[in-house]
């Protein structure tokens, strides 16, 4: 049986990064480890630890995606959460006997990680990220 192992970020929807730094960074004294545009997700990413996880604030570089959608809806704040499991697709199989409904039914394979989301209809509203570390470069 899969488990989840760890929190591994809280991911919030930005308008602006450097702005949102004004209170992560400047008024909380969090640091900022860096910060990345990842094309695969169509964004610009803040990654900043908190002990062993992360707030990850994600600016969208693109209109067509799920978080410049939830920006324009919703405005800015907590987008989804992220879960460190021991074995995404074994997780993936348990969630879906169980019946919870699946963005990704098989997960994206990424440099050095394999994820998956679960759609909010079945998590009481939060959208929640699968996420496995992998040895692939």
């Amino acid at each position: 049986m899969a488990k989840i192992t760890k929190l591994n970020h809280v991911a919030i929807a930005v308008n602006d990064v450097d702005g949102s730094l004004g209170f992560w960074r400047d008024a909380m004294g969090l640091a900022v480890d860096h910060i990345e545009d990842v094309p695969s997700q169509k964004a610009v990413v803040a990654f900043i630890p908190v002990g062993d996880s992360e707030v990850e604030l994600v600016k969208p570089t693109s209109e067509d995606t799920g978080v410049a959608k939830f920006l324009a809806e919703r405005g800015g704040g907590m987008h989804h959460l992220c879960f460190e499991v021991d074995d995404i697709d074994a997780m993936l199989v348990q969630l879906k006997e169980k019946g919870v409904r699946l963005i990704n039914e098989t997960p994206q394979v990424l440099p050095g990680r394999k994820m998956a989301f679960v759609h909010p209809k079945s998590t009481g509203g939060v959208l929640v990220e699968l996420y496995q570390l992998t040895t692939e470069a």
